[in-house]
């Protein structure tokens, strides 16, 4: 095992090494080779920062950890959107790039990350027991979870109404995500379930792994940093070279190759049969970009120059329009703790809707389904929604509704 992880970190470093090179030689090329290369940069550090952030739970327990892991999880993408908005501050033309970049990683991990894992987990359970399984069952502890999302993606709804990103709301978001944290820190901590090159680091003796754990730490963080400008830059000058449209390439490549990491650990523990602790580490991620991700491009706007309120055009709101009524759809679909094969298969073919369909009007329109299914969903479920509303602000979140959707969910079959 550990002749596989010295092998998985030899490949993630040849992968960033010219990546550095280029960076600290200041080596000008083809905005397409610039990508290539500061993108498996990027790539290849998200992999070392995720295997790092997995192995760092043997040793860090409580808020410590959770604060550290929740930063971890979102530093790639979040790197390269806080470039644009600070950027955005002295040229208005990168606004659309930060609203492309946080738009499209929010829409991918929902519409593909958590549709494959819970198809996979199901698929899992069907070969283990012989039987067909119709839903994946959450443990009662992401109800918490699952209402500051809830919260924080009405509160979303204010960036589409006000065309606007103002550093009151990025502030009041942020001040939200420390409340998130302080609040799963109180939770009762668990044995992490570790796979991979992370398992064989935290197989690792104490003083072995905390040096090394520490050291990919710091190590894949300069590589993001040093490559996130670049990797930025190149994103927008290949789509001019290529005659394709910038804000699609920042949209949808540079969310992949940062959220590669954390939705291949995910696929990971759902062909374990851990579909739970994957669709749980998912929604994690969702709470980080809402709150976190989100709060912060006002701040970084501000720094950059730029005034108190990030203003989008008419494609930027669209595109938040979009992102905030599929997150409804997601929540919705979950309040009962339970997340059904046919809801996976909804949010996978609305996700792959809006690549045949890109005009503005298909956006409204999908927008529209999205609420409405979201809609039918809240009254099908409505006895879980306040419990779920409240369950952040809970001292002990309310198991009642819990217990039916369990029961219900051991009826499927």
């Amino acid at each position: 095992m550990f002749a596989r992880l010295i092998r998985s970190l030899g490949l993630c470093l040849i992968l960033a090494l010219p990546a550095l090179v280029f960076r600290v030689s200041g080596i000008a090329s083809d905005p397409l080779i610039s990508l290539a290369i500061f993108g498996s940069g990027v790539v290849a550090a998200s992999f070392v920062l995720a295997w790092a952030a997995e192995a760092a739970q043997v040793d860090i327990s409580g808020g410590l950890a959770i604060a550290i892991l929740a930063v971890i999880a979102v530093l790639p993408e979040y790197a390269v959107d806080l470039y644009f908005a600070f950027t955005a501050g002295s040229r208005p033309e990168y606004v659309s790039y930060a609203a492309a970049n946080m738009t499209g990683s929010n829409r991918l991990l929902l519409g593909l990350g958590w549709s494959l894992v819970v198809l996979l987990a199901l698929a899992v359970a069907k070969r283990r027991t012989g039987k067909s399984i119709r839903a994946l069952t959450l443990d009662s502890g992401h109800r918490v979870e699952l209402g500051f999302l809830a919260i924080a993606s009405v509160i979303a709804f204010a960036i589409p109404l006000s065309g606007q990103i103002h550093l009151t709301l990025g502030i009041g978001l942020l001040v939200f995500f420390g409340f998130y944290l302080w609040k799963v820190s109180r939770g009762d901590t668990e044995e992490p379930e570790l796979v991979g090159p992370a398992a064989t680091i935290g197989a690792l003796p104490k003083r072995v792994r905390r040096t090394l754990v520490v050291t990919l730490f710091v190590g894949a963080a300069v590589v993001i940093l040093a490559c996130a400008e670049p990797f930025a830059d190149a994103l927008i000058e290949t789509g001019a070279q290529l005659g394709i449209d910038e804000f699609l390439l920042v949209q949808w490549l540079a969310p992949l190759a940062s959220e590669a990491p954390e939705l291949i650990i995910a696929i990971l523990f759902a062909l374990r049969g851990n579909g739970a602790v994957a669709i749980g580490m998912l929604v994690s991620a969702k709470v980080n970009q809402w709150t976190l991700l989100v709060g912060s491009l006002p701040v970084a706007y501000l720094m950059g120059g730029g005034g108190l309120a990030l203003d989008l055009d008419g494609r930027q709101v669209e595109e938040f329009l979009l992102t905030a009524t599929q997150t409804l759809l997601g929540i919705a679909v979950l309040l009962a703790l339970r997340f059904p094969r046919w809801a996976a298969w909804t949010l996978l073919g609305l996700f792959a809707v809006q690549f045949v369909f890109p005009g503005q009007e298909a956006r409204y329109v999908l927008s529209g389904v999205y609420a409405a299914l979201a809609l039918g969903a809240f009254i099908f479920h409505r006895k879980h929604l306040l419990p779920t509303l409240a369950a952040p602000f809970r001292a002990h979140p309310n198991k009642a509704s819990d217990e039916t959707a369990k029961k219900d969910s051991n009826t499927a079959a």
